[in-house]
């Protein structure tokens, strides 16, 4: 994709995101790989109103070139398109949001996973979501805790396409925006159904996972 065409898309996805309410503010970003470098949305941006312009452009060695100061998250970014390259080499867009129903779902602690297997299209969609601890924004420890866990999870015969940041939000990749972003719109509708299920949700049983294994190619 050329960098033109990776502006344009980072600045559809950002408004899409910000008009369905899965972005407010300024919290979110997204970044895209590039054949010889990066792009990423600016500091303190609001994914509603981005600029192509103004994106910030950085070299394969994370230098910026141009366009506004690259979001404190490039870090995590780049961690995540090196870990997840092992696995997914096509890897490249991602996205982080502060996502309403994901967030609250690790307000009263922090589980290993953010969610079970609660629907199939969870399963095949996005898979297990491991979830780091808090740490402040743009925090490097984070970016460490994101790398190992997908390493973890792919030695596993389990890549993963998202990790959950407690009490900020999800990270989710993928090979194009438009695939990120319907990879986050499966986890976060799944994170609003538990929240509407309450304690009485149930996953689903072995059997039917095994099924999606076998049908879908379900990475779980």
């Amino acid at each position: 994709m050329s960098d033109a065409k990776a502006r344009e898309e980072i600045c559809r996805i950002g408004a899409s995101l910000f008009a369905r309410g899965y972005v407010h503010a300024t919290a979110g970003n997204i970044s895209m790989r590039l054949d010889d470098g990066f792009l990423i949305t600016p500091s303190d941006a609001c994914l509603g109103f981005l600029d192509p312009a103004r994106l910030a452009r950085l070299d394969s060695k994370l230098q910026q070139s141009s366009g506004d100061r690259a979001s404190k998250t490039l870090a995590l970014h780049a961690s995540i398109y090196q870990a997840a390259a092992q696995f997914d080499p096509a890897t490249r867009c991602v996205i982080h949001t502060h996502s309403t129903h994901c967030v609250a779902l690790t307000l009263q602690g922090s589980p290993a996973e953010l969610l079970p297997a609660l629907t199939p299209y969870f399963v095949m969609k996005v898979g297990h979501v491991p979830v780091i601890d808090y740490h402040r924004p743009g925090a490097p420890q984070a970016a460490n805790q994101v790398a190992q866990a997908i390493l973890r999870y792919g030695a596993l015969g389990t890549p993963i396409r998202a990790v959950m940041l407690s009490r900020l939000g999800p990270n989710v990749w993928h090979d194009s925006p438009d695939a990120a972003m319907a990879t986050l719109e499966e986890l976060e509708e799944t994170a609003r159904l538990a929240m509407l299920a309450g304690t009485q949700t149930l996953p689903l049983a072995e059997a039917q996972i095994e099924e999606l294994r076998r049908q879908f190619g379900a990475r779980w």
